[in-house]
Parts: structure tokens; sequence; C-alpha cells
């Protein structure tokens, strides 16, 4: 029985590119290999993902099937590119505000009749031919010379047989040039005494043009963001430890197996196992648990995620492009990769339109010419059919209308993955939200304070505040908060302050001892958590709060709650996404008591907890099967 041949993936960056046609050129020339299964060309990202037979086909073979089309194979890096971009939008910023000054005063004397501007008589074609005529040239040349790049890239693919967007406006404007310097000759000779100048209708077009290049530039660097934040969760740098002494590594050199350090403030460097130590881990970018997660010996670590308190010493198992945070990498790359159904429907038709717009504007002139017009009329309308047919709206009504869109969902806190998910918005019936910092606040909040035996509740958040008031960890910044928000209470003089790492902290307030974490660390000093209490946090645990155990001298003093808290906002918003027809899902990776608790006190009904990173999207194709 023979077996499918495996399938290798592979992806190029590619440089050059300018408009859809562009990469609709690329894509077709790319599928057309033999061995190649599917070509799928992004203009947004400038890449190219190819899979293809590796005994069929060579990357070589790939990257000369795209230098054969036109472009270049950029071999520079993802983060090389990005500053690439940045450099090359501003120098699009500064041509855009060249040409607009040059063109808006050729824009006001073209239109200046029609606004009913007082110009002076020498700058009115229809009154001084000659004079408006020479100073719109001087006009229009320099806007022309700042597009420089238009005219090469549109004459180039007409060159070599693809014609793209920037093909038809440099024809186009050409056209238009020659056709107004004609008519200037014709002023100037004294064959004419009227002239129909076109420099107006080109400056505009070329300032239009440069608005919507600098306008999709922004945009592809802004659909890059996503990428280079997940990126840079990865920290540059590692300390590796080697024959019991300690170097710093790039992180791009550990291998499966060293043995590294993390201390208190630094990121984990690659995902391990715990050899020594113990801390308490921020593993939010991967669970969405606002709280950080104890770790000692055994546990497992992530790379990208903050180390808050103790030093840890692992053993790295997973690194490169094996560990969980180059795969979420992988899964956003992708997505960012993919196209929908209608962009490539307009990819399609991308292709075949400038070939049809040159036709079309050649059978228009040649047959008003066959028809007995003359050579004037006839290359008017050819000019007229390229410059109506130029692109405008497809080189800025698409971006502009993108960043609109993108930019006031910014504004409103909505942010959209691509272009296409902006575009597709309209047919959603389902909301999926996730819970940590989306539906919630995104850290804890002291919400419950219950003193037990005989002592106060100021008494047990005066001493649980005293001892946390110089820890960085989010339940102790909570603690500090709830002290402070009660302006009368002082906290006591603190010594012998002892942190223990996962387990919680203790110290000598005003002289006595107070304990701060685990039932655990309270029986090392006498304090004993009965039967009642248990009970007591476990009803806590249900509504979805953390219970932290507070001991006073010996006694179990009381319990404090925390939660990380829904917003103000979510419940009404939720209720109105609700009432508009649309189904509203909860995806979170905390604890099923947790998130089912929140979503209880936002009106929710469907909720997925526990789930992986990877596990997400898996989610979410089950809900929109």
């Amino acid at each position: 029985m023979s077996s499918e041949p495996a399938l290798q993936q592979h992806t190029l960056a590619i440089g050059g590119m300018t408009c859809a046609a562009c990469s609709s050129r690329v894509e077709r020339r790319l599928s057309r290999l033999a061995g190649v299964k599917r070509a799928m060309v992004n203009l947004s990202t400038e890449e190219a993902v190819v899979e293809f037979e590796p005994g069929q086909v060579k990357v070589r073979d790939l990257r000369r099937a795209v230098e054969e089309a036109g472009y270049q194979v950029v071999e520079a890096g993802r983060e090389e590119r990005q500053v690439r971009r940045r450099d090359e939008m501003q120098a699009q910023r500064r041509s855009l505000l060249a040409a607009a000054l040059l063109a808006l005063p050729l824009f006001l004397i073209e239109m200046g009749g029609m606004l009913g501007l007082p110009l002076p008589e020498v700058l009115m074609v229809e009154h001084r031919p000659l004079p408006a005529g020479w100073v719109q040239l001087v006009l229009v040349l320099p806007v022309m010379a700042i597009a420089w790049r238009i005219y090469a890239e549109g004459l180039r693919s007409l060159v070599r047989g693809g014609p793209n967007m920037f093909s038809l406006i440099a024809i186009g404007t050409l056209a238009a040039l020659g056709f107004s310097l004609w008519g200037l000759w014709e002023l100037v000779s004294g064959r004419s005494h009227t002239f129909a100048s076109y420099f107006p209708a080109v400056s505009t077009i070329l300032a239009f043009m440069l608005l919507g290049r600098y306008l999709e530039a922004r945009s592809q660097r802004r659909a890059g963001a996503a990428i280079q934040a997940l990126m840079d969760l990865q920290p540059k740098m590692a300390t590796l430890i080697e024959a019991g002494e300690e170097r710093q590594i790039p992180a791009a050199q550990i291998e499966a197996g060293d043995l590294l350090r993390v201390r208190p403030g630094e990121r984990v460097p690659a995902d391990g196992e715990v050899v020594e130590g113990f801390s308490a881990v921020d593993e939010s970018l991967l669970s969405g648990e606002s709280l950080p997660v104890a770790k000692g010996p055994g546990d497992r670590v992530v790379g990208g995620s903050i180390n808050k308190e103790g030093s840890l010493l692992f053993c790295a198992r997973r690194v490169g492009r094996d560990t969980v945070l180059a795969q979420i990498l992988r899964l956003v790359e992708e997505a960012q990769q993919g196209k929908a159904p209608i962009a490539r429907l307009a990819d399609l038709i991308a292709g075949y339109f400038v070939p049809a717009v040159m036709v079309l504007a050649l059978v228009a002139g040649g047959a008003w010419l066959w028809a007995g017009a003359g050579i004037e009329f006839a290359l008017e309308i050819f000019v007229s059919v390229l410059i109506i047919a130029c692109p405008c709206s497809l080189g800025l009504a698409t971006p502009a209308a993108i960043m609109v869109g993108t930019g006031r969902g910014a504004q409103l806190g909505v942010l959209f993955k691509s272009p296409e998910a902006l575009e597709a918005a309209h047919h959603l019936d389902t909301i999926v939200l996730d819970k940590t910092g989306t539906i919630t606040e995104g850290r804890p909040v002291l919400t419950d304070i219950v003193p037990l035996g005989a002592f106060g509740e100021e008494e047990v958040l005066g001493g649980a505040a005293a001892v946390e008031q110089g820890s960085e960890h989010p339940l102790a910044t909570a603690v500090n908060e709830a002290a402070r928000a009660r302006r009368g209470l002082a906290l006591g003089q603190v010594a012998e302050f002892t942190a223990v790492p996962g387990r919680g902290a203790r110290a000598r307030v005003e002289g006595r001892l107070v304990v701060v974490g685990n039932p655990g660390l309270l029986a090392e000093t006498g304090a004993e958590v009965d039967a009642a209490a248990l009970a007591r946090a476990a009803v806590l645990a249900e509504e979805g709060k953390t219970p932290v155990w507070v001991g006073i001298d010996g006694f179990l003093a009381g319990l404090l709650a925390f939660a990380d808290v829904p917003r103000p906002t979510s419940a009404a918003a939720i209720a109105q996404l609700r009432d508009s027809g649309l189904a509203v899902v909860m995806l979170s990776g905390d604890h099923r008591q947790t998130a089912a608790a929140i979503a209880r006190q936002v009106g929710i009904e469907e909720v997925h907890a526990e789930v992986q990173p990877d596990e997400k999207a898996e989610v979410v194709r089950r809900l929109q099967a």
C-alpha cells in the first residue's frame, strides 16, 4: 500500500510587493512548480507559505520562482524586517507631506473657480492658458519625482509581463503628462489658443496613492505588533550553571538538559523542571490565572513566565521552536498568514484587473479613432479610461477604512487580529471572551476579611498588612491597598521578616509573631486550622476566591479572601451583547470554580475553563462548527 508523501512547509519573506496583483502573481508562479501542493502569499505580512514535496522541489526552486516573478526573497529576520518597515514608513510619510504641499496649490488652481476662490487671472487656464500651464508644469514635475518609486515599480512590472496597480498609475499619469505637454507645446508654437491640462489630475492621483501607500505601510507594521509582543516575552539572555559556576549566555544558545538559574523578577528563558528552590511564578500569559503559581522541586516552569519571589534552579527540557511560547507564536503567525475567502477572490480579480483595464483603454481610444475622431480626442479617451480606472479607491479606500475601523476599535479597547477579521465581523453570532483582564480587572483585590476566635477584623488586616508591606507579590499588594483604604489603620513596626516562597511570610509585628500563608506554614507556629474554618474557606473557594490564612502568636486569627473581580462595566456590556442577538462564551485557563463564579456574576452561561493556550483555537473551531 503506497502512502502519501510527507509534505514540507517553508516560509519565504518577500520584498517588492506593492498590491494584490503582486501577491497574486507570486502565488501563481509558486503554485505552478511541480511538487508544490499549496502556496499562499500574504501582502500584509509580506510572506509566502509554501507546502511542497521535498523530493520534487527544493527551497532554492521556490526562491528562483519568486525572483523570476520580479520580486526579492528577503533574508532578514522578523525583527530586522520590522525595523525596515518602520524606516520605510517614515520615508513614505516624508514623501507624502512633500507631495501634498506641492499638489495642494495645483488642486486649488484647478478647483478654485468652482470653490469661488479669488484666483489671479495669470493662474487660470481659461483666461491665461500659457502662464497657467507653465505654473502647473513647474508644480507637477516635483510631485512626479517624489513618486518615482511608483513609476519604477509599475514600469518594471510591466516590462516583466506582470503589470500591477502601479503599472496602471504609471501609464495613466505618464500619458496624461504627455497629453498635457503636447497641449502646452501647441500653445507655445501658436497652433492653439486653448489648453486642456491634466497636470492637476496627475499630482492629485499621485498624492492620493502616496497617502494610500503610507496608510498601508502603517497598517502592515501594526499587523506585526502582536507577534512582536509575544517575541518580547522571550528573554534575550539566560544564566547557565556549568561546573558550579554561573555565566550569562544568549537564550538562543540554551540546549535541552542545561541547568539554569532564574532570579526574582526575571523571565524564565525555556520550558523545564525545577531542581532546587521555591518561588511563585506568574504564568498569566499561558493560563490566564492572575495569581502566581507556587513552584518547587519537580514542578514544571514555562518559558516567558515571570519568577516573582525566590531564586529557582531548573533543568531545561524544551528549547527553541519546541517551547510553549514558540508554539503560541507559531499559532499567531499562521493566523496572520491566512486569508479570508473574500481576500482570495480580491487577489484573483486583481491579477486580471490591470491587463483588462489596459485593453479597455486601447479599445476605447482605437474605436474613437476608427470612428473618425481626431488623434487628440482618441488620446484623451485613452488617458481618461486609464486615469478613471487608476485604483485610487483600491489603494486608498481599503487601508483608510481599515485604519478607521481598527483605530476606533482600539480607542474602545477592541483589537482586530487582521483586516479579514474586521471584514467578517458582521457575520458574528457568538462572542468568545477571555476572563483575566477582559471580563475581570486582571489583578487580585481583597474581597473578604473573616476574623476568627477572639481577634477583630482590623487586627487581622493590620497584622497581615504589616507583614506584607515590603512584598511585591500581587496578594501582598492587594492587602496593602485594602489597609491604605482604611485611613485610621496604623501598621506596627516589623522585625525578623522571613518570606517562604510558595507558602507565605512571617514576621514580628510590635513583638507579636504574625504568619500569613497556607495552613502548613501556620501549623509550624502552632496555629491549627479547624474544620469550621476549612468549611468557611471552601465556601469562599466555590465563589472563585483564593483564601489565605493569618495566624497571630500561635493562634488562628482569621482568613483573607482574594479574587480577580469583574470590571464594573462587564455585566452591562455582556447584557448588551446578548440583547443584540449574540451568544457570549467565556474561555479561560483559570480553575473551573473561579471561572464559573465570575461567569455567574456577569451573566454568562457557557464557560470553558482550564483550557491551555494551544487548546483555545480548537475550542473556537468547535464553536464555529
